[in-house]
């Protein structure tokens, strides 16, 4: 058995490739023969339903042995010049069964045709239609973000030109301690804190002065009450001269 890869080789070859050649020869003849154009048109009418078939019947029939060889012989058949195969199939074969059915095909034919282009028809309203809408929705879209921003930009405008900083969607959360909420906003923060540190000190000195005087004072009034002198003190000593 040959190869699939030659088999497809030999079959386009010989089945297509050296009868196109013969039927371009014969057409630009001087003289055109009718009857060697005639065998020419039976053949490629021969190839094409075989082809069609070939794609139906190549699923079942293609696991049988020789059958490459047998499609590559098949076309031989039908062109050379000894046997002339094309002929016989055309008159015994394919032209009873399609004169046969031929109303029928061109009927059907007709019937496909008509569907195919009303489905063509609908499928093209249909797009035409969700494309407009489409549009649309898209157009309404760009609309409200070009809105949206204009409407941003001025409020940033507005701010800065009343010297506040733009707002926040954050909410603010309040601080732990014993710090005032809401902080004030002056600018006399730095001298108040510094004047509040001065006072401060002054106060706890003062409060130490008076502590004193008041320690000071006791004492002499415990020194008056005791008499001359404590009894713990201890006399002087006075230096020879």
């Amino acid at each position: 058995m040959l190869g699939n890869l030659i088999t497809r080789c030999l079959i386009m070859s010989f089945g297509y490739a050296y009868p196109a050649f013969e039927c371009y020869k014969t057409v630009e003849k001087n003289r055109v023969e009718i009857e060697e154009l005639r065998f020419w048109c039976q053949y490629w009418i021969i190839v094409a339903m075989l082809t069609v078939l070939e794609r139906l019947g190549d699923v079942f029939v293609s696991w049988l042995p020789m059958y490459g060889e047998a499609k590559v012989a098949l076309f031989i058949y039908l062109w050379y010049p000894k046997t002339r195969g094309t002929g016989y199939i055309y008159k015994t074969l394919l032209r009873p069964l399609v004169s046969k059915h031929e109303t029928d095909i061109d009927m059907k034919l007709l019937e496909l045709r008509a569907r195919a282009w009303d489905l063509t028809v609908f499928y093209w309203q249909n797009f035409a239609q969700y494309g407009q809408t489409a549009f649309f929705q898209f157009l309404q879209y760009m609309a409200a973000q070009s809105s949206k921003m204009s409407k941003t930009t001025n409020e940033t405008v507005n701010d800065q030109s009343n010297g506040s900083a733009p707002s926040s969607n954050l909410p603010l959360r309040k601080p732990s301690g014993k710090l005032k909420w809401p902080p004030e906003a002056n600018g006399n923060d730095t001298t108040t804190t510094t004047n509040r540190s001065v006072s401060e000190t002054m106060k706890s000195q003062k409060v130490v002065i008076q502590t004193q005087n008041q320690t000071d004072g006791g004492k002499v009034e415990e020194e008056e009450a005791g008499g001359k002198s404590s009894p713990t003190d201890k006399p002087r000593l006075r230096r020879k001269h």
